[in-house]
């Protein structure tokens, strides 16, 4: 009998590598944080004739990304990453207390924070790391999304660059999925909206690092004004 004899040469796989396919997965559409219910007013905009073709959807995603929720969003991740990483629990408590506050309507706020306490869920529970456990247990009460998702990175050492970028690239591809179930939007035109924008996430996520929590704000009213209208519609989809 002849036995045949296979050597199998195992070679470390690159921490960038790890951690590019840990970050894909937590910000795919299937990591179990609910985020296909909510549409961050987009279906406020739609219901009011904001939005109501592919140009209206870029114009308007671009707004929310550089003027509003996606530019304040990227500047809580950074700084919650910043104090996961330091072990800075009042630092990290402050930073999300601040991104509560933030959120400019029951459903707005009811959005980040269902899906951040689902994320630190799905992320404990899947993707251990020794300070996780201690950094998500100094935010007892209400999560905000960024902070979960920045704490998370931080806990497990990611470098920070690619989080921000990939966390606004998720955060408008959520968007163009809501698009194509409440506005008169194909799927062709939802992937072209996402090519048109991506470098515009790319070019932000590069300036934030440097911000500080004093860099906060947005310009969005109408998306703040149509969230409290959204909590009245008589007939929709999504949760926000």
């Amino acid at each position: 009998m002849t036995t045949l004899m296979r050597t199998i040469t195992h070679t470390a796989i690159p921490t960038r590598m790890i951690e590019a396919l840990r970050l894909m997965t937590w910000l795919s559409p299937g990591y179990p944080v609910g985020a296909y219910a909510y549409s961050h007013g987009l279906e406020s905009a739609v219901e009011s004739g904001d939005v109501a073709d592919e140009v209206a959807l870029t114009s308007w995603l671009a707004d929310v990304l550089e003027l509003g929720s996606g530019r304040n969003d990227l500047i809580l991740l950074a700084h919650a990453h910043g104090a996961a990483r330091t072990g800075d629990l009042s630092a990290l408590a402050e930073v999300n207390d601040l991104a509560l506050a933030l959120a400019p309507s029951r459903e707005l706020h009811l959005e980040t924070s269902q899906q951040g306490l689902s994320f630190l869920e799905a992320t404990r529970a899947a993707w251990p790391a020794a300070d996780l456990p201690r950094l998500a247990e100094a935010l007892p009460g209400p999560v905000a999304y960024p902070v979960a998702v920045g704490l998370a990175a931080g806990a497990h050492g990611m470098a920070l660059e690619p989080v921000l970028a990939g966390f606004g690239l998720a955060f408008l591809q959520n968007l163009v999925s809501a698009a194509l179930r409440c506005a008169p939007i194909g799927q062709s035109a939802g992937t072209r909206v996402i090519a048109a924008l991506t470098p515009r996430v790319t070019a932000l996520a590069a300036t934030i690092p440097d911000l500080t929590l004093d860099d906060l704000g947005s310009a969005t009213l109408a998306l703040d004004l149509g969230s409290f209208r959204h909590e009245t519609q008589y007939s929709r989809i999504f949760r926000s």
